[in-house]
């Protein structure tokens, strides 16, 4: 159901085109504005639920497959001398710096990935990345030396920059940022779900050992890297395209041409109600390079940048270390028993995005209240499993799971308030820029606990009582950054604000006083959703 919620005489929001607002001051008075009930606009976004979050689910959990599996390589058939550390006489530092150069990759690549998605078509682009990644994930089952899987993880690093910001940058071309942190959360359960099955599943790929004269991490990496290869042509039908006016017609020029078409994402008046709800992404502004600039120098980058720094490094090192960890528990377990166990720390990740993202959506503006509150609980989690009696191993691995629980609604939480912050105040290369750079410099702190912490830090990483607890020190360390981070820009929100940036190219001084976002959702937004009306009391 719609009604009219304004004269027939009301301007067009700023955000527009230029073009378009030439259109219509050309035709006078516009249309009466529409406004839908919530339940409808409701059912438009979980249709796009169906459409888009199952197809970023599955290449996000194979994606995370593809790069994390190199941590679970370390350990399987290491009893029969079939490790990767083993087959290919790595040492500590050979092993610390292959897991790092895929970071310093990333962090290179991936804010110049996501403005070229917002540039080219997202949907290809994101196709793109996951068969290249399927390519490079296969190619790791022929390494033979150290120097090999430097040069592979390094291109991994290459070719997957762009794709975690990416997939929340193509989010706002269907949602308000609001609404993303639960979606962002429903995919990112993939990672969590990944390393729990790619433990589990390495466990059947031990068994597989020396069938067709490959050891079972070569299995491991050629299986993987096949089924991302298939994923990426199969993105091409799955994903659809950004979404146009009603009644536009869709033109296919240059590239796009060869490639196959995609259904759109809503169609009749699934699409009208869409419209109305999100007109900013229907009639954004073409950015420059000016443009791009102002978001570089946006003093808001830096502190949301901390906070994911350190918790996407605590969380890359516990992926990648967990096994690690675990066996410096308790040596005496095997190979199969690491992957067991180092299954439920992500299971326990999953329950917390599965219970938190959905309220901290709901209020919206306590966003870093939600993530702190997770943080403190990883730092409880990193206390135990330092200090507790060694004597006492099932202690240690509980503290694990507590990081585990932790984790989960702080990284989604932070890309949330990212998309927020910047959508408002720069528009769409606003997120585009910010997310990759808030990820991509963030990802400073996977480099820090790859490379400086755990098997990286020989001292530290001695066996005895003390084993890695420099390493957890280090990691409660950059947990504090992140939770002192949050305050600071929940603070300076508060004093400075978060005004629309008047210096885009394009803006018109004469509408100014015009340049918030004028669209549904922009309205509901002014105000947190709360809990609203209890889901037995809704219409069905």
């Amino acid at each position: 159901m719609a009604h009219s919620s304004a004269g027939a005489g009301d301007k067009i929001p700023a955000e527009t085109s230029a073009d378009f607002e030439a259109a219509a001051r050309e035709e006078g008075p516009q249309p009466a504005r529409v406004d839908y009930d919530i339940e409808r606009v409701e059912k438009v976004y979980r249709k796009l639920d169906c459409r888009i979050i199952p197809a970023f689910w599955v290449l996000y959990f194979l994606c995370s497959a593809i790069r994390s599996n190199i941590g679970l390589a370390q350990t399987m058939n290491a009893d029969v001398g079939h490790d990767l550390i083993t087959m290919l006489r790595l040492s500590d530092n050979d092993v610390s710096t292959a897991l790092a150069l895929f970071y310093v990759s990333y962090v290179i690549f991936d804010c110049p990935s996501n403005l070229i998605m917002s540039k080219l078509s997202p949907r290809v682009w994101m196709s793109r990345i996951v068969f290249a990644v399927g390519v490079i994930g296969a190619c790791f089952t022929a390494v033979q030396a150290a120097w090999s899987l430097k040069l592979l993880r390094f291109l991994l690093g290459v070719v997957i920059a762009g794709m975690w910001p990416g997939m929340s940058y193509y989010l706002t071309l269907f949602y308000p940022p609001s609404r993303t942190g639960k979606r962002i959360g429903y995919y990112f359960t993939a990672s969590q779900v990944s390393a729990a099955v790619v433990g589990l599943v390495s466990a059947g790929f031990q068994l597989m050992d020396g069938a067709g004269g490959l050891v079972g991490f070569q299995w491991m990496f050629l299986i993987y890297g096949l089924l991302g290869i298939v994923l990426g042509w199969a993105l091409l039908w799955w994903l659809p395209e950004r979404p146009l006016p009603p009644g536009e017609k869709r033109k296919r020029s240059g590239f796009m041409k060869w490639l196959p078409p995609t259904p759109e994402a809503l169609t009749g008046e699934d699409a009208l109600v869409h419209y109305e709800d999100l007109k900013r992404v229907y009639h954004s502004r073409p950015w420059t390079l000016k443009d791009l600039g102002y978001v570089l120098i946006d003093w808001r980058l830096w502190p949301l940048t901390l906070m994911y720094f350190g918790v996407v490094g605590v969380g890359i090192g516990t992926q990648l270390y967990g096994t690690v960890i675990i066996r410096g528990i308790n040596p005496s377990f095997t190979g199969v028993q690491l992957s067991l166990l180092f299954a439920p720390i992500w299971i326990m990740d999953l329950i917390a995005i599965l219970l938190v993202l959905p309220v901290s959506d709901r209020f919206h503006r306590l966003r870093p209240l939600f993530f702190s509150c997770a943080t403190c609980i990883q730092i409880a989690g990193l206390l135990v499993v330092t200090f507790a009696p060694v004597h006492n191993p099932w202690a240690r691995y509980g503290g694990l799971l507590m990081v585990g629980f932790g984790l989960g609604p702080t990284v989604p939480n932070c890309m949330a308030w990212t998309n927020e912050i910047f959508q408002r105040r720069h528009g769409e290369v606003g997120v585009a820029a910010a997310s990759a750079l808030v990820s991509g410099l963030g990802n400073l702190g996977s480099i820090t606990t790859t490379y400086a912490l755990y098997t990286g830090w020989p001292a530290d990483a001695a066996p005895g009582p003390r084993q890695y607890r420099r390493s957890n020190l280090v990691m409660i360390g950059i947990l504090c950054i992140s939770i002192l981070s949050s305050i600071v820009m929940f603070i300076a929100l508060k004093v400075f604000g978060n005004e629309p940036s008047h210096r885009i190219s394009g803006a018109n001084p004469a509408t100014d006083g015009l340049d918030d976002f004028e669209d549904g959702a922009a309205r509901r937004e002014l105000k947190q959703r709360g809990f609203g009306r209890p889901w037995w009391s809704r219409k069905t």
